[in-house]
């Protein structure tokens, strides 16, 4: 490790001199990011938040909400949902393991591994169930164990669906179980080699015929080959009967969270865009993603800005990028997305969306570290992200937590965080609320 570390600060050396010329700041969110130059680096700026510890802290949220943890001590928790019963499941996982083929690679890994909290992925679905609806989850028991980094959940009819890194499961559901035993029936397998981004998402159609699973790149920007990259950077479609699938969208890095938009009934995502082209390149986004679309990956980014380090080059699939509906900023690290319905929290929260943002590495300003509220009219974004729940960095400028997975539970008017760094599931309401 002392060799790694010396050769860290033999590689960043060169490095601080461009640090000290400072960016002008650039407006990167809404449906017009500012794009600067590309400033491609023999190893990007990085810099990690250390893990802390909340220590009694707590995340902020606006005033008029209240926050408190409902599971503590879990194994990475990632994706959250809230079954009819009021009962919530966690998926808790951890996967990947794609070899490393640049010294950057090393490095990058290293500069990753020191903003984790060490904890091995659980590998399980945990249930939380509130006994007497008093907003407090007494029980915290595993309800499917076994598993391969397990990430999106979705029930229909009965069934529940669970995303492993390799494989799309299914089990019968039983309303008020605590527990599933088996393996599971595997609807479909999930490209998984060698899983570079490793989670898959999940949701499920709005009539429930249908599901969608998101599958990230093997790679930045295709320097493992483009053979590799096979059914990669894709949303899929599922036929939740046969498991035939279709691939629905194309050329979308790395869609880590999916969900159907109420008000129009259309899927949405949010995608962590590519590394190394400069600290305000490029902004991760949120957008509907629209059946046959190709969104750029790894031959341009944002419509037709080209990306000169894919090989090889084709100006064919440039000119039918699409661009993405919104920005969320460069490096933000975008792992959760939920919608409001039924009125959400009413007054400034009443339409729109929930994006937890886990936070960057690669530059030296902390990008994201949050969970971030976007309002919508008739089905579209219409204004700035709002900061909603914050604080992750303490004011040592270390990490109490990193945001993923956000669902909104309207029945009990209850939004869900989890924190994969503090292994906590945090829930606010109106503070009238229970």
């Amino acid at each position: 490790m002392t060799v790694l570390r010396h050769a860290v600060l033999a590689l960043a050396a060169p490095l601080a001199l461009t640090a000290c010329d400072k960016a002008p700041e650039l407006d990167q969110t809404g449906a017009r990011p500012q794009l600067p130059a590309q400033k491609e680096t023999l190893l990007p700026p990085m810099k990690i938040a250390r893990p802390a510890g909340w220590n009694g802290a707590m995340p902020s949220v606006p005033q008029g909400f209240t926050i408190i943890p409902i599971a503590t001590g879990l194994k990475v928790p990632r994706q959250t949902l809230v079954l009819p019963n009021g009962d919530v499941l966690v998926s808790e996982g951890l996967g990947g393991g794609a070899p490393k083929l640049r010294p950057k690679d090393v490095i990058a890994g290293y500069i990753k591994s020191l903003g984790k909290s060490g904890t091995k992925g659980g590998n399980r679905v945990t249930l939380l169930r509130d006994r007497d609806g008093d907003g407090r989850y007494e029980l915290q028991t595993v309800l499917i164990d076994d598993l391969n980094a397990p990430y999106g959940l979705a029930l229909v009819d009965g069934d529940l669906y669970v995303a492993d890194q390799d494989a799309l499961l299914r089990f019968r559901y039983r309303d008020g179980a605590t527990r599933i035993d088996g393996t599971g029936e595997v609807v479909t397998k999930l490209p998984a080699n060698p899983n570079h981004h490793w989670t898959k998402s999940l949701t499920a159609s709005a009539d429930g015929t249908r599901l969608y699973v998101g599958i990230g790149s093997n790679s930045n920007v295709g320097e493992r080959g483009m053979a590799l990259e096979e059914e990669r950077a894709v949303v899929w479609e599922i036929d939740r009967e046969s498991g035939a699938h279709r691939t629905y969208a194309s050329g979308i890095r790395n869609p880590t969270a999916l969900a159907i938009n109420p008000a129009t009934q259309a899927l949405w995502a949010v995608v962590n865009e590519r590394d190394e082209l400069g600290a305000d390149l490029v902004p991760d986004y949120m957008t509907s993603v629209k059946p046959g679309a190709f969104y750029g990956w790894p031959y341009s980014y944002y419509g037709n800005h080209v990306d000169p380090r894919a090989h090889p080059q084709k100006p064919e699939m440039v000119r039918k990028a699409i661009a993405p509906d919104y920005a969320l900023g460069s490096h933000v690290a975008a792992l959760g997305l939920t919608f409001l319905t039924g009125g959400g929290f009413g007054g400034n929260y009443a339409d729109g969306a929930f994006v937890g943002e886990h936070g960057s590495w690669n530059r030296r300003q902390l990008a994201g570290y949050k969970v971030v509220w976007i309002p919508f009219t008739n089905g579209r974004p219409s204004g700035k992200p709002r900061d909603f729940v914050t604080d992750f960095i303490g004011p040592d400028g270390k990490a109490r937590g990193r945001p993923v997975g956000v669902t909104y539970d309207p029945v009990r008017r209850a939004l869900l965080v989890a924190d994969d760094l503090s292994n906590t599931v945090w829930r606010i309401t109106p503070s009238a609320a229970r």
